[in-house]
């Protein structure tokens, strides 16, 4: 009897050994504590990539603001026939000093000067529009407005100049200024604009002048080409690495500077034109 009773107290211990195994090793994932807590999936928003800007179809489009201004009146503008047309207004100083002779020989300056613009006008080519401001006896004026096929008339306009005046060169450089941009209205933008000013001296407002010059070169393609007829350098025309200043100190190099003129302007694309023209 008593080996029995042995016999079933083992056999109990063994049956309590046995459900206690069983049940770890049935143990659901979220009762056993050595399970790894799950993993969580990691969201990273990358940064969105804005498009690259078209590139700009022209000058213009790359001023800010956008050049010609727009005027009221636009809509009635009549394009012209060619909107990658060069434009050249010129301003003739004809103040009283350029009557006097100085690094022209015994000529007056005025004479050696018109005689130089005259030869470049030849130079200029037939396909751009060419005008003239200038100030002198008769006070300050637009003598010739852009126009084509002009040269016989230009040569005229330039001789008629007699020097007696001040030296109104803001004036000038803000009508260029209304000339080339009435004319880029025309040509929506394209082609190239230049202000070539011929003088011997700074301006009756040293100030005011800056501030235009400031605006022209801020606002607009334009380009300023500024010729010092016995002149130095320090002029408010000169403003190194953004206009063109040439001083000159006799006949020779005032021709040659007016050459330069034509050479340094920039040349437009026109084949790029033509590829996106159609999409204006």
């Amino acid at each position: 009897m008593k080996g029995f009773n042995r016999l079933l107290f083992i056999a109990i211990i063994f049956a309590i050994f046995y459900y206690v195994g069983w049940k770890d090793d049935h143990k659901s994932p979220q009762q056993s504590g050595n399970q790894s807590p799950p993993q969580q999936a990691v969201h990273v928003e990358l940064p969105e990539v804005p498009p690259e800007p078209s590139a700009p179809d022209s000058v213009a489009e790359r001023m800010l603001p956008p050049w010609p201004p727009v005027m009221e009146s636009d809509a009635a503008v009549v394009l012209a026939d060619s909107l990658t047309r060069k434009n050249f207004v010129l301003i003739f100083d004809g103040s009283g000093s350029m009557a006097r002779p100085g690094c022209s020989g015994d000529r007056p300056k005025h004479e050696v000067a018109r005689e130089a613009v005259i030869e470049w006008t030849t130079s200029v080519p037939e396909d751009a529009n060419l005008g003239l401001i200038a100030f002198d006896r008769n006070g300050f004026s637009t003598r010739l407005p852009l126009g084509l096929a002009n040269r016989p008339q230009f040569k005229k306009e330039i001789e008629k100049v007699v020097p007696d005046n001040n030296k109104p060169l803001t004036m000038a450089l803000n009508t260029a200024y209304d000339m080339l941009a009435e004319q880029g209205r025309k040509q929506l933008g394209y082609g190239e604009y230049t202000v070539v000013i011929i003088t011997d001296g700074a301006a009756d407002d040293i100030n005011s002048l800056a501030q235009s010059v400031n605006m022209v070169l801020t606002t607009s393609p334009i380009m300023i080409h500024t010729i010092g007829f016995c002149i130095s350098g320090d002029h408010p025309l000169n403003r190194t690495g953004r206009t063109s200043y040439l001083a000159v100190n006799n006949p020779a190099e005032l021709r040659k500077g007016l050459q330069e003129v034509l050479a340094e302007a920039e040349t437009f694309d026109i084949d790029g034109f033509n590829e996106q023209g159609s999409t204006k």
